[in-house]
């Protein structure tokens, strides 16, 4: 099953700000993790995020991170933000889960 990759409003802005060279490895990513098996958790590329109802996973590209979420069809991208902007981000939009979830 092919994904739709959508950027939400905040997510393309910051893609658009990064610099050529890590546009171009975000946008690779995107298509070669998030297109086709966005829920495939990896050692070190993709990582389901405990204790979150949102965003539900975390790609990482580099020092960027991508924080997604996925449903049926499409792969909900939240935010892109430099690996030391990843925890304040994930404190101040993250939605906890409910306690004993299986997140």
């Amino acid at each position: 099953m092919t994904y739709a990759v959508v950027l939400a409003p905040a997510a393309a802005k910051t893609f658009r700000s990064l610099p050529a060279y890590s546009r171009a490895e975000v946008r690779d990513a995107l298509e070669r993790h998030l297109r086709h098996e966005p829920t495939r958790v990896s050692k070190s590329r993709i990582k389901r995020l405990r204790g979150m109802s949102q965003p539900q996973y975390r790609l990482r590209v580099g020092e960027v991170r991508v924080f997604y979420d996925v449903t049926r069809e499409a792969v909900q991208v939240l935010a892109i933000v430099t690996k030391a902007e990843a925890a304040d981000w994930l404190a101040r939009h993250g939605t906890p889960g409910t306690p004993g979830g299986a997140g």
